[in-house]
């Protein structure tokens, strides 16, 4: 059929089904092979209910499911940071992505993805063919980015709702109607695809200003006319910023397809093939459900093989959930008859809730609990009146809830009493929410993270997550509580009939967790990680988050002038190697600087027809001309002033001029802390700019900050764990590790080792435990290739011991579907036996993850004993980063704090672990963090 008009094209986002079907469903495993298939499971009925629903006038004539190619597309040549924050694809579902193209294809349905082009433009060109041929078109998802495109017979469905999306669905979520949707993108940014947009301008406000002008354009040219001054040096200062902004949100609809429109069309399933698809996947009730419909026989499934299988977590049998059971606790009888309960039972499940977002100062709003499941209750404690009175600042309180102090003085004496155990979902946080208001939250367990101690690197650890797999049930969604978008409000001021079925339902549900993972952890042998590594933990972190660090914004701000100073020079120094004028942030005109008219080598035009500029290409252009080498440099403060000294001062708190951090413990599956909000363990080192960044935390008057670091931690553990003798002598004598690795592999005597000898070593010595490449260390070193290989083969003959506990990590995830770190915490390895490019990867993680996990237990031991051992002192732990523990103390203690935090950091290990290499703990000073450390 010639698409035209009276065609209906739906294009479906390959991605959102994916995933959606990835978090829905508990996990599954292939049962002859233990591979996972959760998703694609999920996938293929997702696809085979379109097509059970795909009929009558709305029906499509034309389909296909887009996916993402890749993650590096034509707009990381634009702009080198774009999508950099996304996180890692969860390790067991990375194998099941090629799985669901075959799936699609087996269905009979168009399967189409490019390289360096993102499912999104494929599906604006589509579109807009589509529209021009005189078709319809329904996109079938629910993400933003694509609202551009809806109007003139293009809509979208959000197939998780079943709710069509027109042009007045685009508007009420972004106040402007689609054709303005990517100027109000570009002003607001996405922290998500790490869009920059401009700074302190959000959704609300971009449109409010796009409305205002007519478009970005006109708003930009006449932004000298904005009256409010913060904003009007915002648009004028961020201009090329906003306007790479809008590139990278605009969607391309001149996409080079390499299929039409006419390819599209709707097709019935080959029964065989797609039955032959199921088989091999061992889909036994979708595949009986297919053959039934089709009416021809179910294929025969393989029977189980032997070998392990990846874990797959325990049902949990329970009443179901019943909303209209949930109380609402309104006075003092009520809760004083909860709190006998929970006496009754020794434990209680807590849904705190607060009337924001933010950790540091939010205030409790009510409290939800259960003791059984079922049986939950909220308590209302500062709910508003009137919900409408209450979106305009009304602070009337709602009727039927207890007076606040009241109420607290009936929960504080069983919400601090040691007998009675309190579970929550995020412990740390009920219990800095909790201790605003005077209460000690003890003794707690955390549902978050058990699932982490229990199933590390199989799958996220959120509450929805959890419920979905070990419950089966999808709790109420926050947003249908709060709203959306302009709608959204904070829960004191959501009615309190709305709030009570959501807090008490995850209270139940955190229950049911709790009851479910608790029995595991003996029965799986992580008892000691959960009991030693993560639970005495929270209340530590949740210490060094209230504490916060100093941060002096003058200093900040004093950075990001000269940043701008010195990114003006380095401006100036490249417009004279270029010899003209060109915007340094274009990758396209920095493309045709370089190749076209200085003409240096190894020039490749992507499907743009624009030049490769990433980092990688500039690296190895800047040892031809020093051009590449000053845009290295320009990015670099780019980066810095936008990424740290901007935006680290809107997290300053004005009351104590500190920032707060938040630490997720379940942010790795090694075990190493993850900070954010803000994120202060990325903060660069390595250059004098990253380093200078440090200086703006700084130590209240009176006092300094003591930095105490494990040198070379995770060397001296490959050391200790691979045998190495002559690495292992090195660390007992106190010598250069790096020159002494150097004068073992290249036999060269200590006292006439030379820098650069010193250096190459030094890169392989770390490199090594990452699993670097020939190519790899060629690139770090900036030689030969084959001399970089050489000089790793040389490492592997002097230090045969690595090379056997390489060998010996991956066989052994192999078997188990798991490793190990000495103090038994288990980090599974789901993709260990995947073929293909994803093998690599999940062999180097295997062979890093034990000493990485062993340092980060080593920290977090030396953690949770630290509060003891300094108790006394005029000190505070402040901050973890990486091998690093911040303190501050007054000036008189310092040398008492680094005697005592010395001695518990070089024997965190023990008894637990006997290290045949001394652990070292090297100490700094100084009224800034820069000087600390």
């Amino acid at each position: 059929m010639t698409f035209g008009k009276g065609c209906h094209l739906h294009l479906i986002d390959g991605s959102a089904f994916i995933f959606r079907a990835y978090h829905a469903l508990p996990p599954l495993t292939r049962p002859s092979d233990g591979a996972p298939v959760g998703a694609v499971s999920g996938f293929c009925n997702m696809l085979q209910k379109y097509i059970d629903t795909n009929s009558g006038a709305d029906a499509a004539t034309h389909v296909a499911v887009i996916f993402d190619k890749g993650s590096q597309t034509f707009r990381n040549e634009m702009f080198d940071q774009y999508k950099a924050n996304r996180s890692e694809m969860p390790e067991d579902l990375r194998p099941q992505i090629p799985l669901t193209r075959r799936a699609t294809e087996a269905f009979n349905i168009a399967c189409k993805e490019m390289e360096n082009y993102e499912a999104d433009d494929m599906i604006a060109a589509l579109a807009c063919q589509a529209r021009a041929a005189g078709g319809r078109v329904t996109i079938v998802s629910s993400d933003k980015d694509l609202m551009q495109l809806v109007g003139d017979g293009v809509e979208m469905l959000d197939p998780m709702k079943n709710r069509r999306i027109d042009r007045d669905g685009v508007f009420e979520k972004f106040g402007v109607f689609p054709d303005r949707v990517v100027d109000v993108q570009a002003l607001a940014g996405d922290s998500v695809d790490n869009i920059p947009g401009a700074p302190g301008i959000g959704i609300k406000t971009a449109a409010l200003l796009i409305n205002e002008y007519g478009s970005l354009e006109e708003l930009l040219e006449r932004a000298e006319e904005i009256k409010q001054p913060k904003r009007r040096q915002t648009l004028i200062e961020y201009r090329a910023q906003i306007e790479l902004s809008k590139r990278l949100v605009q969607l391309d609809c001149d996409t080079p397809l390499d299929f039409t429109l006419d390819d599209l069309e709707m097709r019935e399933p080959d029964p065989e093939r797609l039955l032959g698809f199921l088989a091999e996947m061992e889909f036994r009730t979708i595949a009986r459900r297919i053959s039934d419909k089709l009416g021809v026989e179910a294929p025969a499934m393989p029977e189980r093989a032997a070998g392990p299988a990846a874990p797959v977590e325990e049902a949990v049998e329970a009443p179901p959930f019943e909303h209209a059971a949930y109380e609402r606790i309104a006075d003092a009888a009520a809760l004083e008859q909860w709190i006998a309960r929970v006496y009754d039972r020794g434990y209680v499940a807590l849904r705190p809730i607060a009337d924001s977002a933010s950790e540091t100062t939010c205030a409790l709003v009510g409290l939800a609990l259960a003791v059984e499941p079922g049986q939950a209750g909220y308590l209302p404690l500062r709910h508003v009146g009137d919900s409408e009175q209450g979106l305009f600042g009304s602070s009337d309180l709602a009727e039927g809830q207890m007076d606040f102090d009241a109420a607290l003085a009936l929960l504080r004496p069983m919400l601090e009493d040691d007998s009675i155990m309190k579970v929550a979902q995020d412990a740390k946080a009920a219990m800095k929410l909790l201790g605003r208001h005077g209460i000690a939250l003890a003794p707690v367990d955390d549902t978050h993270l058990l699932s982490y101690a229990l199933n590390s690197g199989l799958h996220g650890h959120t509450l929805d997550t959890l419920s979905d797999r070990l419950l089966g049930h999808r709790p109420i969604e926050l947003k249908s509580v709060v709203g959306t978008g302009k709608s959204a409000r904070t829960f004191d001021r959501v009615p309190v009939e709305a709030v009570t079925p959501y807090a008490a339902e995850e209270a139940d549900i955190v229950l049911r967790l709790w009851q479910a993972l608790k029995q595991q952890l003996f029965r799986k042998q992580v008892t000691r990680v959960y009991e030693t590594l993560e639970r005495p933990l929270i209340p530590v972190l949740a210490g060094m988050e209230r504490a916060g660090i100093r941060v002096d914004r003058d200093t900040l701000s004093r950075m990001s002038n000269a940043f701008s100073q010195k990114m003006a020079g380095l401006e100036a120094e490249v417009y004279e190697l270029a010899g003209r004028e060109f915007n340094l942030g274009s990758p396209k005109q920095l493309g045709e600087i370089l190749f076209d008219e200085l003409g240096l080598p190894g020039g490749k035009k992507g499907k743009t027809g624009a030049y490769g500029t990433g980092a990688d290409v500039l690296e190895d252009l800047a040892t031809e001309h020093d051009l590449p080498g000053r845009i290295l440099d320009w990015r670099q403060i780019s980066k810095l002033k936008s990424t740290y000294t901007d935006s680290l001062q809107g997290y300053i708190q004005p009351e104590t001029s500190r920032v707060h951090t938040s630490y997720s413990q379940a942010g790795a599956a090694t075990g190493r802390l993850a900070s954010t909000e803000p994120n202060l363990q990325n903060i660069p080192v390595r250059t004098e700019e990253g380093r200078r960044i440090r200086e703006a935390f700084v130590a209240d008057l009176g006092k300094v900050l003591v930095s105490l670091d494990y040198s070379q931690i995770e060397l001296r553990i490959l050391a200790h764990v691979a045998g190495l003798d002559a690495l292992r002598e090195a660390f007992r004598s106190g010598q250069d590790i790096h020159a002494a690795t150097a004068s073992e592999m290249f036999n060269v005597p200590l006292e006439e080792m030379t820098p650069d000898v010193r250096r190459q070593a030094k890169a392989i010595n770390f490199g090594v435990i990452y699993g670097i490449s020939g190519f790899g260390l060629a690139r770090s070193l900036r030689i030969p290739r084959e001399e970089a290989q050489g000089f790793i083969n040389r490492y592997f003959e002097r230090f045969p011991g690595i090379r056997d506990y390489m060998d010996e990590t991956v066989a052994f995830a192999k078997e188990h579907g798991f490793v190990q770190t000495l103090f038994g915490r288990k980090i599974h390895t789901p993709e260990i036996n995947a073929k293909g490019p994803g093998a690599g990867f999940a062999r180097r993680a295997a062979i890093n993850a034990p000493i990485q996990g062993t340092a980060a237990d080593v920290i977090r031991r030396a953690m949770v004993r630290m509060p003891a051992a300094i108790e006394g002192l005029p000190a505070t732990m402040l901050l973890q980063v990486h091998d690093e523990l911040l303190f501050e103390v007054e000036e008189g203690a310092v040398e008492a704090l680094v005697a005592a935090a010395r001695e518990v950091m070089e024997a965190a290990a023990m008894p637990v672990v006997q290290f045949t290499v001394p652990l070292v703990v090297d100490a700094g000073q100084g009224t800034n963090w820069a000087a600390a450390h």
